[in-house]
């Protein structure tokens, strides 16, 4: 994957070089020059147009008491559209002009979502993951207790601590 990311950082120049000279043989150097600030200019407007309209369909899910997951893939996907316009150079722009249109934006939130491991914890509650021996605890969900099969075997004094007994269960002796 490593490889990809610094193969996409050399080429990613090179291709955006070479467009810019074709682009400038065909139209000119001003034209071409315009062509770049325009979209720039454009990417910060749809920018704050979809972005608000984002905001709002991630209000209304979580008004609804929906985690609003597809509403944040979409918002970074558009941030993401934008930083591709204002980067100057065509082939950015045209990537980033594709992540503006909602059906690619969806379609492509569709892909990474079902490609990723995504847990959502609703309700603030935590049960105990036993499957790698962690057990991940609030503040208020474990007490100190001071009995147990060991407990008169303490030597330094210390309450053991469990989250599973509240102290109301005798000891096994």
């Amino acid at each position: 994957m490593g490889l990809y990311i610094i193969a996409g950082i050399i080429l990613l120049p090179l291709i955006e070089i070479s467009v810019f000279i074709w682009v400038g043989e065909l139209l000119g150097v001003l034209p071409t020059i315009l062509l770049t600030v325009l979209t720039a200019m454009a990417g910060t407007l749809m920018l704050r147009q979809q972005g608000l309209s984002l905001l709002m369909r991630m209000q209304k899910e979580l008004d609804g008491g929906r985690a609003p997951g597809n509403e944040v893939m979409q918002g970074a996907m558009i941030v993401l559209a934008s930083i591709l316009l204002l980067i100057p150079g065509f082939v950015t722009d045209a990537i980033g002009l594709l992540l503006f249109i909602p059906p690619v934006r969806e379609s492509l939130a569709k892909f990474i979502i079902a490609r990723s491991n995504v847990v959502i914890m609703e309700g603030g509650t935590m049960r105990p993951r036993n499957e790698d021996g962690v057990v991940d605890l609030d503040e208020e969900d474990w007490k100190e207790t001071n009995h147990g099969p060991d407990a008169g075997s303490q030597s330094s004094g210390q309450p053991r601590i469990s989250p599973w007994n509240d102290g109301s269960e005798k000891p096994n002796s």
